[in-house]
């Protein structure tokens, strides 16, 4: 049996691949552009056994999916901006308590308000550190409807394999688009499910050998405590500092230690290239388009995109950086992600920036004008 070939919207492929990854609960509020996702999670969902809310707001709607996902359902909340913003002491709860859901941004010209049906880049430094304290993160970035599928079937999975809060940060052009997605049999999708219990003494919170703690649902019978303050590995509140050292290390160490199983990144031309542009989301698509324009006038461009963009793939980027003249970063902001480049490899080579945040995507000829102006 062939795979099945549909014209799909971005939100429209997120929804199908959240509900292929297993999504059973939603529970959201209506914001442009994300709208879709909402809209489409209350038609699907019923239809596989699952439950859609809307809530009253932003807050409670993360309020809500955690709440599910402690019961054993996997759950996907999505908004845009503003309502990013009020997710966030939630959020921070989630990576707290180490409670897996997914949280889609599907990100609009800010701040405030804004331009609510523009694109932009703006919550790159925010999906990483918009709650406060040191915590765990995931952020994928997909550049294609193909990939806003693909990618939320990850985020489910490296979701529930490492019991954190997994962040899909899409952008409107992403979300709006229209394209080609061949969904594959069911079979053949990896699904990941989250590590149970396996004794009767268990600690929700113990360290284990991979340092992601096992995690039985409510009404699984076992009896457990949650909390957002610093807790020891029964779950129960402690202040102790070395309690409160020990919980924070792990939290941030389970991430660090697996990065190679969590970080993707695409390459493109760079193995001759004397200019790397780093791109990401849809503005990668029209970094692609300058590079193949500047090969074709004899330029030795190349694109280095991460999909992964917390954490984000350093190491590649360092190896790259001791070979090329210049690195050009363009996003649709005002400088975000250029800050991190420039933390990663700023001995080794010089960083360029091209940024524009007016609700209006980079396009390749302005990547080219900056590649004419650098060298």
């Amino acid at each position: 049996m062939k795979n099945n070939i549909f014209l799909m919207q971005g939100n429209e492929a997120c929804v199908q691949g959240a509900i292929d990854a297993g999504m059973r609960f939603f529970a959201g509020y209506p914001i442009t552009p994300s709208t879709e996702i909402a809209e489409l999670s209350a038609e699907k969902l019923p239809k596989v056994g699952g439950k859609f809310i809307q809530m009253e707001d932003e807050i409670a709607s993360m309020g809500a999916v955690i709440g599910a996902s402690l019961a054993g359902l996997k759950s996907m909340t999505a908004t845009s901006g503003p309502g990013f913003s009020l997710k966030q002491e939630n959020l921070g709860f989630a990576c707290m308590a180490e409670i897996p859901c997914v949280i889609v941004n599907v990100q609009r010209g800010g701040p405030s308000t804004g331009l609510p049906t523009s694109p932009a880049q703006g919550e790159v430094m925010q999906s990483r550190w918009g709650t406060h304290g040191d915590h765990p993160i995931i952020v994928l970035s997909p550049s294609s409807v193909k990939e806003a599928y693909t990618f939320t079937i990850k985020a489910f999975n490296l979701s529930e394999k490492f019991r954190v809060p997994v962040i899909l940060l899409m952008d409107e052009i992403v979300a709006h688009m229209r394209e080609r997605v061949e969904i594959p049999k069911k079979d053949s999708i990896e699904i990941i499910n989250r590590k149970k219990p396996k004794s009767k003494n268990y600690l929700p919170y113990e360290e284990t050998e991979d340092l992601i703690p096992p995690m039985a649902n409510f009404g699984e019978g076992y009896r457990y405590h949650v909390t957002g303050l610093t807790h020891n590995e029964t779950g129960f509140p402690s202040t102790k500092p070395n309690n409160a050292k020990k919980q924070i290390n792990r939290l941030m160490n389970k991430i660090d230690i697996h990065r190679k199983d969590i970080i993707e990144y695409d390459e493109f031309q760079v193995e001759d290239a004397e200019t790397i542009i780093i791109a990401f989301g849809s503005v990668a698509r029209s970094a692609k388009s300058a590079v193949k324009e500047a090969r074709n006038h004899g330029k030795k461009i190349g694109l280095f995109r991460p999909k992964t963009i917390w954490p984000f793939p350093e190491e590649r980027l360092q190896q790259l950086a001791r070979h090329v003249k210049n690195i050009i970063v363009t996003e649709m902001n005002k400088g975000q992600l250029v800050l991190e480049i420039e933390r990663i490899v700023k001995n080794d080579t010089q960083i360029d920036f091209l940024g524009k945040a007016n609700g209006e995507i980079i396009t390749p000829d302005e990547i080219l004008s900056k590649i004419e102006e650098v060298k």
